[in-house]
């Protein structure tokens, strides 16, 4: 059995001894059988914390090895048009960008993985860690905006976060490549030209930009809120006098003027395209392959989490029953 704590040795130790510590004062203070009997269960309880937050586990199956000390920042377009459906048979290109996200972050096990996404704005949706369940998490519920709220957007409105995210890599660890992916189509809607991403070469070592999407485009179903899938209707083009439902199209130009800005290779992706260019694309100077692979782990943190769930529980229902043994009686209150 191995533990991988969430929290570092130096901070384990002392709560586990202020614990026992704690639980002796009280067993001599009430008398050692009362006051034993009396802590026992918050003991147990802490106790029981404290081992899940050791993260134990066991050997189990394995996982492909590629270069730990990396640094992998996705920038994900969010806008309307990324639900275009022109992906494969039909599908948003959404689809493509979790299948992807989810195929670069398997390819790269023990990597520290960073989601940021945009629309009118980027926002960072998870900082850098190496919880992959996190990102598969993050990446399943990605939605597209709210339509009301598609009021044109620019396809580098997250140069600025990206460039703090990169420089805050930089200088925690400077050792580490920082790798990033952007995935998009490269359609501009805010009436203007995209400024430049203007990001620091240095602070790039590899990566690529994805492109989503066909020259003959695709229609968007609208979305109400964040909270719902999408509806059956689809976005309607009403600039200049037309009517109809609104296509996006892939702006493959832009997306390769990103990928020349960020000094990083421009890749399309189309449903069924293998893993292999995209990772092909970013590993000159970047990642170092090996063909080892490494035995994976399979946790046991729930079990200790699910055993001092139960027994709050059952300390909870003991409190429930003491207080209403509390309650006074109709005839004391008659009194």
């Amino acid at each position: 059995m191995t533990f991988q704590p969430i929290w570092p040795w130096w901070v384990m130790l002392p709560v586990l001894v202020s614990v026992v510590v704690f639980t002796s004062w009280t067993a001599v203070r009430a008398g050692a059988r009362n006051g034993l009997r009396s802590s026992l269960l918050p003991a147990g309880l802490v106790a029981l914390l404290l081992l899940a937050a050791l993260r134990p586990g066991v050997s189990g199956g394995s996982v492909r090895t590629a270069a730990a000390d990396l640094n992998v920042f996705f920038v994900v377009d969010t806008t309307s048009s990324i639900a275009a459906e022109d992906y494969g048979n039909g599908s948003p290109r959404l689809d493509g960008v979790r299948k992807d996200i989810m195929a670069i972050a398997g390819e790269l096990a023990g990597a520290r993985f960073s989601l940021i996404t945009f629309d009118s704005q980027a926002v960072v949706r998870m900082p850098l860690t190496t919880d992959a369940s996190a990102l598969e998490t993050l990446t399943a519920v990605l939605e597209p905006q709210v339509t009301v709220y598609s009021t044109g957007s620019s396809v580098t409105v997250a140069r600025t976060v990206l460039n703090e995210r990169l420089k805050a890599a930089r200088d925690s660890h400077p050792e580490r490549a920082r790798i990033v992916y952007y995935l998009g189509d490269g359609e501009q809607t805010s009436g203007r030209a995209p400024e430049p991403m203007r990001v620091d070469a240095a602070l790039v070592n590899g990566g690529a930009v994805l492109g989503y999407g066909t020259a003959q485009g695709g229609r968007m179903k609208e979305k109400a809120n964040y909270s719902s899938a999408a509806g059956t209707d689809y976005i309607q083009d009403r600039s200049g006098g037309n009517a109809g439902d609104a296509v996006s199209r892939i702006d493959e130009t832009a997306l390769q003027e990103i990928a020349a800005q960020l000094g990083v290779p421009y890749v399309h992706r189309a449903s069924g395209d293998s893993v292999d260019p995209m990772m092909q694309a970013a590993r000159p100077g970047a990642l170092k392959e090996t063909s080892e692979s490494l035995e994976g782990r399979v946790e046991l943190y729930w079990a200790p989490a699910l055993a001092a769930f139960v027994l709050a529980l059952w300390e909870s229902l003991k409190v429930l029953r003491q207080l209403r043994q509390l309650k006074p009686s109709k005839e004391e209150v008659r009194v």
